[in-house]
C-alpha cells in the first residue's frame, strides 16, 4: 500500500494572499503621498489657504 500523504498548502497560500495585501497597500499609500505635498506646503505658508477654515 501505498500511503503518502500530500502536503497541504493551505496556510502558504493565506500567508502569500496576506502579504501581497500589505505589500499593496504600502505601495497605494507611498504613492499617494505625493499628491498632497504641495497643498500641505501651501497651506503651511498661509493657514488662510485651507479648505478646513476655523471658525474665529
Amino acid at each position: 500500500m501505498n500511503d503518502v500523504k500530500e502536503k497541504d498548502y493551505f496556510w502558504f497560500y493565506i500567508a502569500g494572499l496576506i502579504i501581497a495585501v500589505v505589500v499593496t497597500l504600502a505601495m497605494v499609500k507611498s504613492s499617494e503621498h505625493g499628491k498632497y505635498v504641495t497643498a500641505a506646503n501651501a497651506i503651511a505658508e498661509d493657514a488662510a489657504n485651507s479648505a478646513y477654515k476655523h471658525a474665529p
